[in-house]
C-alpha cells in the first residue's frame, strides 16, 4: 500500500529521509539538519518570489521516497513559460512509489495551471541541481547532488525525458598550468585586465559584484534566474565559512569587475563524517577532517559578455591556482558546464580538465 502525503508544517521528516534511505551508500554526504532547516523556511529569498509544497510517500506505513513540486514565478516571467520543477527527489529502488512522487507533484503544479514539469531542481539553477547519470565512482563536491544508478530508470520510466546535460570536469593539480594558458595569461594582463582577490572586510559588496558579472555573462544561458540582492546575500552568508580570499578572486579593468571566479574547498569530506549534525562531536570531526580536504570546486566562475573569448580566464585561472600547491590540494572540480556551452568546456580541457561526471535534467509535458 503507497501513500504520498503533504510534509507540512515539521519537515524534519521530508529533511532525514535521505538519511535512512542512503546510509549505506559509501557516496553519499547528509547535510547538516540545521542548514537545511533554514533553506526550507521563509528566511530563504528565494520564496519572496516562488513557492514549494513538500511530499513524502508511504509504503507499508514507513517512508520510502520524497519529493518537492516548485514554482518560480520569476523564471517562468523571464522565460515566458508555464514551468513547474520538481526537487529533492529521493526514492527507494521502486517503481511504483517513484510514479506515485512524480505524480503527485505534477497533479500539485496542472492545479496552479503549469504545463511543463522539469527537474530536479533543488530550488533553481541557482542551487543543487540534475540527476546524476555518469561518475557514481565517488561521493559529489561541496553544493553539488549525488543519486543512486537507479534514479534514472525510476525517473524514465515516470514518463520524464531529458532536456539538458550539465557536466563536470575534473582537473589532477600539476607543478603548472600549460604554457598556453601562461602565455593568454600575460597577453591578457599586458592589456590592461588585472585580478585581486575578495576583501573579507567589505565581503558582501564584493559578492555583489560577482552578481553583477552573473547576470551579464549568464543572461542568455539555458535555464538562468537572476538572483536578488537578498538571494545573493542569503547566499554568500551560507559560503562566506568556507571561502578563501586567494582563491576566490575579481578580474577588473580601469577597476572596474569584468570577470569572477570562486574556488572553494570541498567541506562534503568533512559533512560525510558529521552524519548531519553539528554538536561537540561534529565540531571535532570538521576540526579533523577539514584539514584533510585535497580537493576543490571551482563553482563561480562568469565573465561578462563584452570581455568573452579574450582571455580573461587564463588569467583569473593563473592567479587562483597559485595557493593550490600551498595547501597541498590534489584536484579540482569545474561544475557545473553546460552540456552545449563547448567554449567554457573547450577552456577547462584546455587547462588539463577532463570531463568526469554528467547530471540529467529532465522534463515531462503535463
Amino acid at each position: 500500500m503507497i501513500s504520498v502525503i503533504e510534509a507540512a508544517g515539521n519537515l524534519n521528516d521530508f529533511i532525514k529521509l535521505p538519511c535512512i534511505l542512503h546510509k549505506s551508500d559509501p557516496f553519499f554526504v547528509p547535510q547538516l539538519n540545521r542548514e537545511m532547516q533554514l533553506h526550507f523556511s521563509r528566511k530563504n529569498p528565494f520564496f519572496e518570489h516562488a513557492e514549494a509544497k513538500y511530499f513524502i510517500a508511504m509504503k507499508d506505513g514507513r517512508p520510502a521516497g520524497r519529493i518537492a513540486s516548485i514554482i518560480d514565478r520569476t523564471h517562468n516571467r523571464l522565460h515566458h513559460e508555464k514551468t513547474g520543477f520538481f526537487g529533492f527527489f529521493d526514492c527507494s529502488n521502486d517503481t511504483a512509489v517513484a510514479a506515485a512522487l512524480f505524480e503527485r507533484a505534477a497533479g500539485d503544479l496542472r492545479v496552479a495551471g503549469i504545463t511543463v514539469m522539469r527537474g530536479p531542481m533543488s530550488f533553481s539553477t541557482n542551487d543543487e541541481c540534475g540527476m546524476l547519470v555518469e561518475g557514481f565512482h565517488e561521493r559529489p563536491m561541496i553544493m553539488m547532488p549525488y543519486n543512486p544508478p537507479y534514479y534514472n530508470e525510476l525517473t524514465e520510466k515516470a514518463g520524464l525525458t531529458k532536456v539538458k546535460d550539465l557536466y563536470a570536469y575534473i582537473y589532477d593539480v600539476r607543478d603548472k598550468l600549460p604554457e598556453k594558458v601562461l602565455r593568454v595569461a600575460a597577453i591578457v594582463e599586458k592589456r590592461g585586465i588585472t585580478v585581486r582577490p575578495i576583501n573579507m572586510k567589505q565581503y558582501l559588496a564584493d559578492m555583489m559584484i560577482f552578481r553583477d558579472v552573473y547576470h551579464s555573462a549568464w543572461e542568455k544561458n539555458w535555464g538562468f534566474v537572476p538572483m536578488t540582492e537578498e538571494e545573493l546575500a542569503y547566499a554568500a552568508t551560507r559560503l562566506k565559512q568556507v571561502i578563501i580570499p586567494e582563491m576566490t578572486l575579481i578580474a577588473e579593468e580601469d577597476g572596474k569587475p569584468v570577470g569572477f571566479m570562486g574556488m572553494v574547498p570541498d567541506v562534503n569530506l568533512v559533512l560525510k563524517h558529521m552524519k548531519g549534525r553539528m554538536g561537540p562531536v561534529g565540531l571535532a570531526k570538521a576540526l579533523y577532517y577539514s584539514r584533510q580536504i585535497k580537493d576543490l570546486r571551482v563553482m563561480l566562475l562568469g565573465v561578462k559578455k563584452e570581455f568573452r573569448n579574450k582571455g580573461v580566464e587564463a588569467l583569473l585561472f593563473r592567479e587562483g591556482f597559485k595557493p593550490i600547491k600551498k595547501g597541498n590540494y590534489q584536484r579540482v572540480e569545474f561544475s557545473w558546464i553546460l552540456e552545449d556551452n563547448l567554449p567554457v568546456q573547450r577552456t577547462i580541457e584546455t587547462m588539463g580538465g577532463r570531463l568526469y561526471k554528467k547530471y540529467r535534467i529532465y522534463e515531462k509535458a503535463l
